[in-house]
């Protein structure tokens, strides 16, 4: 039987109608990967026609800015346009709102799966650990922020994705300049959150130069956001405050008063990644990118919002591990690279962010005490 199964095989091989058929299936047998990429190979973006919208995967989504990213490139794509994904699982509203799949970046097979399942061209990669968390648990934070992103890497570069990593002021070390930090300048952090992210930095230039992926980067400040809890990072004290000031007119910073640190709400930061994802790659003089909005301390801050708030109680006992965090990082970004290559331009400085982060949590504060 085997003996003319075999015969079988060599005659059909031989035939002209099965050579196409023949060559499909030594085209599948070489599996191409990035992680046995040859010297001389070459990746390409995806280009998109007027009427054509990208397919979109968001790892780490149901962090502090992917629903809400999510929510605006839904609006702008469609809703199916755009794929939500995590190891957790998601509220009710967010698996009502547009598609959402689980997704472990550290299982290379399941995040390479979707991709070609679902036919992605776009991949934001929100998945981290962030500054404080990450130096509570140094393995995991080496495992996610580093091993997740080789593999997103690796993916984007076989299947010619336009990958966006963002980075963050935890990228830069206490001989970086600090105000202003430049685009490029000495980096050296001292966190395992701000040396993965120079990595991952380094590691999408390189697939950049060395293949030709479409990799796109940039650093953000501290992002406020009044829909979502804090996440254990550093600058997560200036959205704490608006919820402390709220609900019992009390908070306590963990940073000292005179700690100024760069920041950013929510809506300019999601705005700035579509415009820097939506960026003809001509206009880009780099791939990585300072965006920046306003800068302040604590004091600041509560000073402000004591003219809204004029009972709020502002007390200080000081974290020393980020503490040390904060006084090696950025106190001001220079961002006028991203002005000038793809009109970066923020929308909220400090009065706008105190009044729109009141309204939102007043109103949400409303509704739960009326139910």
């Amino acid at each position: 039987m085997a003996r003319a199964l075999s015969k079988l095989v060599r005659h059909a091989l031989r035939t002209q109608s099965c050579s196409c058929e023949a060559l499909a299936v030594s085209v599948r047998a070489i599996s191409f990967s990035p992680r046995q990429v040859t010297s001389d190979a070459g990746f390409h973006s995806v280009s998109f026609s007027e009427t054509d919208h990208p397919k979109v995967l968001i790892t780490g989504g149901l962090g502090q800015l992917g629903v809400g990213l999510a929510k605006m490139l839904r609006r702008q794509f469609g809703k199916n346009n755009v794929i939500l994904s995590d190891i957790r699982k998601p509220p009710s509203d967010v698996y009502h709102n547009g598609p959402f799949i689980y997704s472990d970046i550290l299982d290379y097979k399941n995040l390479r799966e979707i991709v070609v399942n679902n036919r992605i061209t776009w991949l934001v990669h929100y998945s981290a650990l962030l500054s404080a968390v990450g130096e509570a648990n140094v393995s995991l934070a080496r495992d996610v922020n580093i091993t997740g992103l080789h593999n997103i890497l690796d993916i984007a570069a076989e299947h010619s994705l336009r990958v966006f990593v963002p980075s963050t002021i935890g990228a830069f070390g206490p001989s970086s300049p600090r105000n202003p930090t430049p685009d490029l300048c000495i980096q050296r952090p001292r966190t395992i959150y701000g040396v993965s992210k120079v990595h991952a930095e380094l590691m999408g230039e390189y697939f950049h130069h060395r293949y030709g992926l479409d990799f796109r980067c940039l650093r953000y400040p501290g992002i406020i956001s009044a829909d979502s809890q804090p996440g254990g990072g550093t600058t997560d004290y200036a959205v704490q405050i608006f919820h402390d000031a709220v609900k019992t007119g009390k908070f306590e910073c963990n940073l000292r008063p005179d700690t100024r640190l760069p920041m950013m709400y929510i809506t300019d930061c999601l705005r700035a990644t579509l415009e820097m994802m939506e960026a003809p790659a001509e206009a880009l003089s780099m791939r990585t990118y300072n965006i920046n909005a306003m800068s302040f301390t604590p004091e600041e801050l509560a000073h402000e919002l004591q003219k809204v708030l004029p009972g709020l109680e502002v007390t200080y006992r000081i974290d020393p591990v980020r503490q040390a965090i904060a006084d090696s990082w950025p106190m001001n970004f220079d961002d006028s690279n991203a002005r000038k290559d793809w009109g970066w331009k923020h929308d909220y400085d400090l009065p706008e962010l105190i009044q729109t982060m009141l309204n939102f949590i007043g109103s949400d504060s409303r509704i739960a005490n009326a139910n």
